[in-house]
């Protein structure tokens, strides 16, 4: 109860300072998704792997949202997906697993925690493909070392 009533003082406080707040339910991350699908049209080269993958690493909070509500993922996915295109603002209704308005609902998210869980994967993501690169350099030198009689 204790971290409950703290967690909602912080939230309280986080959107104090903000100023602003963003619909919940996983509505941003649905727009985000849908809008990183258009951006994709746009760059080239392998570029567009990286939109890829960044945009469906933001479904994982829709996806899990239905799969905890024990709702169909792709099935969820496609349903907001769709409700989003036709102009609304979407969340996922957990008690239905039907799109909903998350202003109508008072479903909100701080803006601050949006930012720095994208911060966050973002540096992370750099951080195990720079270990990725170093386990391939050191990879490829023994082979080298190998191969040259070492």
């Amino acid at each position: 109860m204790k971290d409950a009533i703290r967690d909602g003082i912080r939230a309280v406080k986080n959107t104090i300072e903000d100023g602003h707040i963003l619909p919940g339910a996983a509505a941003f991350e649905i727009a985000a998704y849908l809008d990183l699908q258009k951006y994709m049209l746009e760059v080239k080269g392998r570029t567009k792997f990286g939109v890829q993958a960044f945009a469906d690493a933001l479904l994982v909070i829709p996806k899990t949202l239905a799969a905890n509500s024990g709702f169909d993922t792709i099935d969820t996915l496609l349903q907001l997906q769709e409700e989003h295109r036709a102009g609304h603002v979407v969340g996922l209704d957990i008690q239905t697993g039907d799109p909903c308005d998350p202003d109508a609902e008072g479903i909100y998210d701080n803006v601050v925690v949006k930012k720095h869980f994208i911060n966050a994967a973002t540096m992370i993501t750099s951080q195990l493909l720079l270990v990725d690169e170093v386990l391939r350099a050191a990879s490829k030198k023994e082979v080298d070392s190998a191969d040259n009689g070492h």
